[in-house]
């Protein structure tokens, strides 16, 4: 059974960097991908970067181009997501999500095994 655990939330003040890793246990076959997506109250949520498990190409959304970026570890057990020159607005849950599916890594059903979300916070 595929598990999912982030860490490295927490609180920082606008302008400032956070990184927030997910580490990935239990799968025995090779990854499709991995995104990030993130919620705040009232809003849906939103993918703002993804990472192509076995060429290791990422790509962000709009919202966070220039400032976000996502990375794995060599073994790929890892992934990490970077986010620098925080605003206010990037206040949200962040999560972490898999797919083992060759060719899905679009919309949130795509992916079948989320992370248990770690919250960001960011103070003006």
């Amino acid at each position: 059974q595929v598990q999912l655990a982030e860490s490295g939330g927490g609180s920082v003040q606008a302008g400032g960097s956070l990184t927030i890793s997910c580490e990935a246990s239990g799968s025995t076959i090779e990854r499709w991908c991995v995104a990030w997506f993130r919620q705040s109250p009232g809003k849906e949520r939103e993918k703002v970067a993804w990472i192509y498990s076995k060429s290791g190409r990422w790509y962000e959304t709009d919202s966070v181009k220039g400032r976000f970026s996502t990375n794995q570890s060599d073994d790929k057990n890892k992934v990490y997501l970077k986010m620098d020159n925080l605003r206010p607005e990037d206040t949200a849950v962040y999560y972490c999500a898999a797919s083992y599916r060759r060719g899905f890594c679009d919309t949130e059903k795509d992916f079948d095994y989320w992370g248990q979300g770690t919250q960001v916070t960011v103070s003006s």
